[in-house]
């Protein structure tokens, strides 16, 4: 069976202001290594999708670099949403495109901004999760295996039992439940039973699997998935799938479908991955100089421990006498954020929004 891919492009990286903004957000750009993060996730998927089976759903205000930086992908596999509704919508869109254009066919779904240091253990993660998905019929999930008690992921408890382990030949497990972001106490007692993985967001299934899942599940918006078949590929589209999201309302592919379904699988594994979801997971990454800081190239640091800064303008920054700072300097803003608490920058673009300050999102 073909193999097809979507990855969701369409968030806007709020917690990664002030480099993170509404045209170039976070999955646009480069933060660690080379490439940017959407350029990476189509990179590693080489030797198992071809680029003319992947699909990318994204919003309107950056499609057009999305284009500028895959020139491989076909242009009508970008896939251009009026506006964001979560991330059912967009899976059920993905879904519904391959199921008029190909039939049924193997459907693997990924965050465009996450990183994964070890590109062969991914894709032999993906292997087993295709050939799970194949043989079961049934909806697949990649689990991380956590290596510390995180409380900024979700959870996947999965049955460790030999039992409950229809696919031991993949490393596939029966999925127990799906949980939320935990408290520490909660987190701690997860990674002490040795039966939850951190949720990676990654989906593996058949078309019809996730398409008979909406129908089951989001009916209403099955109803409007329905409606756009026929425009599909045609002059009527655009004006068709806005219409049609007009209509649909925001919910999440795990709340939606995941936690309610039958039928469902988890390959734990661990591949180097992060959803660098903060400045605080980027600062964790870096390389540290003896006193614990990771600093650009046009900085200067003095009696400084524990901090990051980062800096992409011409500017000079000088840092003295601090500990335990995350500091993010851009051409038109500055960040100052203690360690721990980069996750409330979401916050500050809350703020920028409703005091209307739209040149600095």
């Amino acid at each position: 069976m073909d193999v097809y891919a979507l990855i969701i492009a369409g968030g806007v990286g709020a917690r990664f202001w002030p480099r993170s903004r509404e045209h170039s957000p976070k999955q646009l750009l480069e933060i660690i290594g080379g490439g940017t993060m959407i350029q990476n996730t189509v990179y590693r998927l080489d030797p198992i999708v071809p680029r003319e089976n992947i699909l990318i759903v994204t919003g309107a205000l950056q499609a057009d670099e999305v284009r500028r930086q895959l020139p491989q992908i076909p242009a009508e596999n970008i896939l251009v949403e009026p506006t964001g509704r979560n991330t059912a919508p967009a899976i059920g869109l993905g879904a519904q495109i391959l199921r008029k254009r190909v039939g049924d066919a193997m459907m693997v779904v990924l965050p465009a901004d996450h990183l994964v240091h070890d590109i062969t253990a991914f894709q032999e993660t993906l292997h087993n999760a295709i050939a799970v998905a194949e043989e079961s019929r049934g909806f697949v999930t990649i689990g991380v295996t956590p290596s510390r008690p995180e409380t900024g992921y979700g959870y996947i408890q999965f049955h460790k039992d030999e039992q409950d382990r229809p696919y031991a030949a993949h490393e596939g497990y029966s999925v127990v439940t799906f949980a939320e972001k935990p408290n520490l106490e909660t987190a701690q007692r997860f990674i002490e039973s040795g039966d939850f993985v951190w949720n990676s967001g990654m989906f593996i299934w058949r078309v019809s699997t996730i398409y008979n899942g909406i129908v089951d599940h989001l009916p209403e918006l099955a109803d409007e998935l329905e409606k756009l078949e026929e425009a599909i590929d045609t002059p009527a589209f655009p004006k068709a799938l806005e219409r049609a999201y007009s209509e649909m309302r925001p919910i999440s592919i795990d709340y939606g479908i995941m936690e309610k379904a039958q039928n469902r699988y988890v390959i734990p594994a661990d591949f180097g991955w992060n959803d660098l979801g903060s400045w605080d997971e980027v600062a964790r990454l870096y390389p540290k100089d003896e006193k614990d800081n990771a600093a650009s190239e046009n900085t200067f640091l003095r009696d400084v421990s524990n901090c990051h800064v980062s800096t992409t303008g011409k500017r000079l920054a000088a840092v003295i006498g601090v500990e335990d700072l995350i500091i993010i300097d851009t051409d038109d803003a500055v960040l100052v954020c203690r360690k721990g608490r980069s996750q409330e920058v979401k916050e500050i673009v809350d703020m920028l929004r409703k005091k209307g300050l739209n040149e600095y999102l």
